[in-house]
């Protein structure tokens, strides 16, 4: 339905307009090829490339209004401009504006962490769902509207195609969405003019320094989406992290917290972890979950801690929680006919490797014989990202697996070669020889499985629920998992 553009404007800070505040909008879009009669282009500065130069050909295509940063010095008669400090920002409530703030229609609830984000997310989509809601989800793995399921590309969509989204999902029915937050999302604005019904914060490790640049910059970001918070949300913390109380410090929000060590508003205790599942004792209740591993019993007190926040009773959550499985990728088994245990894990920061990997180690007991399982890992690491976790992450990898296999994760545009030699120098002299280094991802695994002995344990990391692998710009048909189950397949006709 079309649009005023001076509705559109509400509450957005203007520095300078020209032409007709009343034209008619019927298309928002930052891309200058999606632009036609009706489009209000918006020229955000991104990290790659720079809407203002996209303006002369966005008037080309016919646009209707201009929103920038700096008006240009030729502007077009039949064009309306708007000139603003942040593009990016107002665009975000200008798109809430144009689909008629969708997200005060639904309690949205967000997620942010370097670890868990993807598995807290999905699991609350899973809940409310299993306890009868129409809810949805945006999330790394996928876009989720109740059952029907929409490809995506980044952790955090762009704000217009936020609130298209949002949208659909109002008119679907749904009640709740649960969505997570990444921090460039929180630089870039691309939550900006949402408003949430709760945030939570899982963890924070070394990550994305190649877009912050410091590890304070990271914590500042991850925590601007706290400062957003509105009074009527809830902005629930892993107490647990160094940094969890930091995340709360300026939140108007209504402060909950849980944890596994501490006093909180949701406690919880690990009583047993097995390769079938955990025990756990959360708010005095002994639950069994399908989850395995105690990364995985914080992010099950987040979705537990969330969903009595959100108004559901206790006992009907842990009862739902306790039948769900995990997300794709998360902790995902492949098991051979030879009973070699094969996890792929999405684990691609040291942080979650040592998690996956500590986690492993406290599952596998000896034989009769006194014989324990080994551990193989499988790992690299992705091109064009922070550099400075490569050699920790080998070093990680070699320090608690009994072989490990450097290979090629996502090399996007860097030389695969060139990322393997920066791992091997956080390899210790005495790991050398228990340490391959074999570039070509497929062969790495498969050399996996030839070392692996019955009731080995193979970790295949990075990737997860992927289905590709980026090489050189280009997206090449990948699986971690369908590799694993064609090297066992092939093994055992050996």
């Amino acid at each position: 339905m079309p649009k005023s553009l001076k509705d559109l404007l509400y509450k957005v800070s203007l520095l300078a307009t020209s032409g007709s505040m009343d034209a008619e909008i019927t298309n928002l879009t930052i891309d200058s090829r999606r632009v036609g009669p009706g489009s209000l282009f918006v020229a955000v500065r991104g990290t790659v490339a720079d809407g203002h130069t996209f303006i002369d050909t966005a008037i080309e295509q016919g646009a209707t209004a201009i929103l920038c940063e700096e008006l240009p010095a030729n502007r077009a008669d039949q064009v309306a401009y708007i000139q603003v400090q942040h593009s990016a920002r107002a665009l975000g409530l200008i798109a809430a504006n144009f689909y008629e703030q969708p997200s005060q229609r639904l309690k949205l609830v967000g997620v942010t962490g370097t670890n868990g984000k993807t598995s807290v997310a999905t699991l609350l989509f899973r809940l409310f769902r299993s306890l009868g809601y129409r809810c949805g989800l945006l999330s790394t793995v996928q876009n989720q509207i109740d059952d029907q399921v929409i490809p995506t590309t980044h952790t955090t969509p762009d704000v217009v195609t936020i609130n298209e989204l949002l949208i659909r999902m109002l008119e679907t029915g749904c009640t709740h969405v649960f969505m997570e937050v990444s921090s460039h999302a929180v630089v870039q604005e691309r939550i900006a003019g949402l408003t949430f019904a709760g945030g939570i914060f899982t963890n924070i490790t070394h990550d994305h320094l190649d877009f912050h640049g410091t590890f304070d910059n990271y914590i500042k970001a991850k925590k601007g989406f706290f400062d957003l918070l509105p009074l009527t949300a809830f902005a629930l913390t892993n107490v647990d992290d160094k940094r969890g109380l930091v995340m709360l410090q300026n939140t108007v929000a209504r402060k909950e917290s849980y944890s596994l060590q501490t006093l909180a508003t949701f406690k919880g205790k690990v009583l047993a972890d097995s390769l079938f599942g955990l025990n756990m004792q959360i708010d005095d209740r002994e639950v069994w979950f399908k989850l395995i591993g105690r990364f995985n019993a914080y992010n099950l007190l987040a979705v537990y801690g969330a969903a009595v926040l959100l108004g559901e009773e206790a006992e009907d959550v842990l009862t739902q929680l306790s039948g769900l499985t995990p997300p794709p990728g998360r902790f995902e088994q492949v098991i051979s006919e030879t009973n070699v245990v094969g996890i792929v894990d999405y684990a691609h920061t040291p942080d979650a490797l040592q998690n996956v990997l500590e986690t492993i180690d406290g599952l596998r007991h000896g034989d009769e014989a006194g014989q324990r399982p080994r551990v193989i890992t499988v790992v690299g690491c992705g091109g064009n990202r922070d550099a400075a976790k490569r050699p920790i992450m080998a070093e990680i990898a070699c320090k608690l697996s009994d072989r490990v296999i450097l290979t090629s994760d996502n090399p996007r545009n860097e030389d695969p070669m060139a990322i393997l030699e920066q791992m091997q120098t956080g390899i210790p002299p005495v790991d050398f020889k228990k340490t391959l280094t074999i570039e070509d991802r497929r062969d790495a695994i498969r050399q996996a499985v030839l070392l692996a002995r019955p009731h080995d344990i193979i970790l295949v990391a990075g990737k997860g629920h992927e289905t590709y692998q980026e090489i050189n710009g280009v997206k090449y048909d990948f699986d971690d998992r369908e590799v694993l189950r064609e090297a066992f397949a092939n093994a055992g006709n050996q």
